[in-house]
């Protein structure tokens, strides 16, 4: 760190390394910040500085400029009054870079001291004689190797590296820049900032953008102007769930991306850019709708399979006999002890004589009960056994169960007796290279008689598409679903458009029977779905309460209600706060980070990982973001930190993770951290698909933009033995009688039902 004597004037230079609070509301934000420059009033190596930022982010230098006050509570901080971004000069960006992972036994000192003595070829200077390296003091024989066979390891990145921190990525996304594009990285840069955007995750177009900009690309550039028109194209579709956008919509919502202060970008000027992605097959254009390729051919397929499925439907019916049903469904009845109710065989007897049906209904309505006699019915129906261990192992087995997630997978199995997987493992996705790569499609399709899907309400178009592709003609498929649950993450709306349609034969369970009538947890769901507050909301039931507070204090109340789940033994794997925002002082990252310090401390432990503001440990509970088929782990997938090894362990010399999801042991290294994030509390859209022992849900009037019926009735419906809702009984009843959804872009019912060309007149 360096001191700078600037009579009366009090700054700041330095790294944001973690954000301890920010109110979104007004940008009031609690900044940790690495000092690397500053006035003689600051001694400190790491400073906690206040203010109004309009916006922030982690491992960015800035110039902050203002004074230093006593807190009573707080101590020290700094408030700031200005602020500005800072660029790394030349010498930072070669220091951060010897100072980073890549080189162990280099610390940030050390790294000054090398810079200082070999100027900007440091890299190349020890290479061509690593003798050189006794001229820093402080490292051992042992340490210098190290340092020269990293060096060796990763000579020819130091020019890209460089390059990349000066121009405002943090080391870690430079590395990940770097791991894309190898040797051509600096070509690349120079040439094709934009590229950035789809090539290298988490990097956005505005990201892109600085560096184009600074690279002297004009603001009406073309290829700035279709990098624009794509990148809001994508967003709209994993953001908002669009399977096309109007093409208005698209000019639009680009033209507000890639306009300025002083500079105007108009629908005028972007129609030749967006004309021109659509003549290189980057974009489909169909009747003014503007889709991703992989979109509109996704919803196409889909569209053909599904009509030539219920196009079966005859051919099906005529499988077995009513006599033989009865006396499968009388077997079925001795064997399980159960008897089940009228609506519960009428499912079941369409289910059998189904080509392709949908089942649907809230909790305790008997869907898991009825997609076990299906498949037990199923089997004495075409006479095959359900017993794998009758078949020899490259034999395939009838029954294929299948699920979103990982989490509704093991429920299938648990609730079955048989095998179940996610949908990506059963079409034996890969993801190698740039596209999705799945085993199964038409060509080589699944093997079994009968198909079940859980959870189709999780199920986006793409995903759907690649299932319906892969069902060879004769298979028997159930999809299984909620529909007053939240949509996909991932674009359409399949569950819901495949019933509007009318084509597909759709069975709705209604009635909630004994062994649920006593779960007032479900009892309160089917209030919700019903749009009604139910009037016993405050009171305590044996599996639910309800604990009023505001937006100020929800977290430490949340706080001490998950501190008190711990007490009595419930370990935080069982305990799961579902929040609808990740941002705010009741939002998911302050809410894992409270909890984070209640459960599993990271200042505790001797080994620990920081990533951007994420602190990792061995015992932290965290959440797979993406999927990621090499390691069999999926989007959803909730694990522990097993184990933590620094550089120096490992054989690559770089730091390793060791998660364990489910018992399944994958080890990350730091370039993998972006996949993960802690899970103490997670998005409600995120735990779609699983059930947790106890689930806490905060539902508060500064989430309003969020609250909607269907999300609350998602949240509500995660619980399995314990609910705790803390907040404000009026954002309860607004999200309730709050029933609209949010339109997604989609013409799959239109095209099911041949009224396409209707919807454009």
């Amino acid at each position: 760190m360096t001191n700078v004597s600037m009579a009366g004037e009090s700054y700041i230079s330095g790294t944001v390394i973690h954000i301890i609070f920010r109110n979104e509301e007004n940008g009031y934000t609690v900044l940790l910040v690495k000092v690397q420059e500053a006035s003689e009033d600051c001694q400190e190596k790491k400073v906690t500085a206040v203010g109004h930022f309009p916006v922030i982010e982690t491992d960015e230098r800035y110039r902050f400029e203002g004074q230093f006050k006593e807190h009573p509570r707080f101590g020290r901080q700094y408030h700031v009054q200005t602020f500005q971004k800072e660029l790394p000069t030349e010498r930072d960006a070669f220091i951060q870079y010897l100072a980073s992972d890549r080189f162990p036994g280099i610390g940030e000192k050390t790294a000054e001291k090398m810079v200082d003595t070999f100027g900007e070829n440091v890299i190349t200077t020890i290479l061509d004689d690593k003798e050189k390296l006794k001229k820093i003091k402080g490292l051992n024989d042992k340490t210098r190797q190290k340092i020269y066979e990293a060096m060796l390891e990763n000579q020819g990145m130091e020019r890209a590296m460089t390059m990349l921190t000066r121009y405002g990525f943090g080391m870690d996304l430079a590395v990940k820049i770097y791991h894309v594009y190898r040797e051509t990285t600096f070509d690349v840069i120079q040439e094709t900032p934009y590229k950035l955007v789809w090539d290298v995750e988490g990097i956005g177009f505005v990201k892109a953008d600085r560096l184009g900009r600074s690279l002297g690309i004009g603001r009406d550039d073309p290829e700035r102007l279709k990098a624009g028109l794509l990148y809001v194209l994508f967003e709209q579709t994993m953001q908002g769930g669009h399977v096309y956008v109007p093409y208005e919509f698209l000019l639009e919502n680009a033209g507000a991306l890639l306009s300025g202060e002083d500079f105007q970008v108009d629908a005028e000027l972007l129609q030749p850019p967006l004309l021109q992605l659509i003549e290189e097959d980057k974009m489909v254009e169909e009747q003014h709708r503007i889709y991703l390729p992989s979109l509109y051919f996704a919803e196409k397929g889909f569209v053909t399979n599904v009509k030539n499925m219920t196009a079966l439907v005859e051919e099906t019916e005529a499988a077995y006999s009513e006599a033989d049903f009865l006396t499968a469904l009388g077997e079925t009845e001795e064997e399980f002890g159960i008897e089940y109710a009228e609506q519960q065989k009428e499912a079941i007897r369409q289910a059998l004589s189904s080509q392709l049906m949908i089942l649907t209904g809230g909790p305790g309505t008997g869907k898991t009960t009825v997609i076990r006699a299906i498949v037990q019915m199923f089997s004495k129906l075409h006479e095959f056994s359900l017993d794998r261990s009758q078949y020899k192992k490259d034999e395939p087995f009838p029954v294929l169960l299948a699920a979103p997630t990982g989490r509704a997978a093991k429920r299938m199995k648990e609730s079955t007796g048989l095998e179940a997987s996610t949908i990506h493992k059963l079409l034996g996705y890969s993801g190698e290279g740039e596209e999705d790569v799945f085993e199964k499609d038409e060509d080589e399709p699944l093997e079994g008689k009968v198909l079940v899907v859980d959870e189709v309400s999780m199920v986006d178009m793409w995903l759907a598409n690649q299932l319906f592709r892969s069902i060879p003609e004769g298979m028997q498929v159930i999809l299984v679903g909620d529909e007053d649950q939240l949509p996909s993450v991932g674009p359409g709306q399949v569950l819901t458009d495949l019933m509007d349609s009318g084509i597909v034969l759709v069975t709705a369970l209604s009635v909630v029977y004994r062994q649920a009538e006593g779960s007032s947890i479900i009892q309160l769901a089917h209030s919700i779905k019903q749009g009604m507050l139910p009037t016993d909301l405050p009171a305590a039931y044996e599996d639910r309460r309800f604990f009023p507070c505001g937006r100020d204090n929800a977290a430490d109340l949340i706080e001490q209600v998950c501190a008190g789940a711990f007490k009595k033994g419930y370990p935080p794997m069982d305990i799961q706060v579902l929040a609808p925002m990740y941002k705010g002082p009741a939002g998911v990252h302050e809410l894992n980070r409270r909890l984070q310090q209640l459960f599993n401390p990271p200042e505790n432990k001797s080994r620990k990982v920081t990533f951007g503001d994420a602190v990792y440990s061995k015992g932290d509970v965290i959440l797979q973001l993406v999927n990621n088929p090499e390691e069999q782990v999926y989007n959803g997938d909730r694990g522990v930190v097993e184990a933590i090894f620094e550089a120096r362990e490992t054989v690559d010399k770089q730091m390793q993770i060791v998660l364990s999801f489910e018992g399944k042991e994958v080890t990350y290294s730091r370039q993998d951290l972006n996949q993960i994030m802690l899970a103490y509390c997670s998005s409600i859209h995120k735990a779609q698909g699983s059930e947790f022992p106890i689930v806490v849900a905060p539902v508060l009037m500064s989430y309003r933009r969020m609250l909607k019926r269907n999300l609350l009735y998602t949240a509500v419906t995660r619980a399995r033995d314990y609910l705790i809702m803390a907040g404000e009984e009026r954002a309860i009843q607004y999200a309730i009688e709050n029933d609209s959804k949010d339109e997604r872009y989609t013409m799959l019912k239109e095209k099911l039902t041949g009224t396409e060309e209707m919807e454009d007149t």
